[in-house]
């Protein structure tokens, strides 16, 4: 499965207005409830931060990929959201996080989520992508360059 498969226009926040993680976090799980995407908001989050608690998930180069597996979903969920001013996410560079990919997964769906988590590590490879969707407007933008 592909992010292309995952990536729609209303589960991308486009910009973020939260401060901290916890706010990015939250906010990015409102936009999936209203997508209709989850329903049990309060236990994913709580995931969320157990599983940041182990380390964060801020992997440098502006990037972050908070991602847990939850029997709070039925299939593979991605939300994508972009800061244009950066969040300290705590990631390896200490630099502020400015995308997000909030990745979250149905415990036996393993094999999948690990897919998705290794095609955006190949997404964060490319410096010129990763500079364009941070400068999209839009989350009509964000959809559009993953489709090209």
């Amino acid at each position: 499965m592909a992010i292309l498969d995952l990536i729609s226009e209303n589960c991308v926040k486009v910009p973020l207005i939260g401060t901290t993680k916890n706010e990015i976090l939250r906010e990015l799980l409102v936009q999936l409830q209203e997508a209709g995407k989850i329903d049990d908001l309060e236990s994913i989050y709580a995931a969320l931060l157990i599983r940041e608690g182990q380390g964060s998930t801020g992997l440098g180069a502006g990037i972050a990929v908070p991602h847990t597996k939850t029997d709070a979903v039925k299939d593979l969920v991605l939300a994508v959201g972009i800061s244009p001013m950066g969040v300290d996410f705590e990631a390896l560079d200490g630099k502020p996080s400015k995308l997000f990919f909030l990745v979250l997964a149905p415990p036996e769906q393993s094999g999948m989520h690990l897919q998705v988590l290794s095609e955006i590590a190949r997404i964060s490879q490319s410096a010129a992508l990763l500079r364009v969707l941070i400068s999209s407007q839009t989350a009509g933008e964000v959809v559009e360059m993953f489709r090209e």
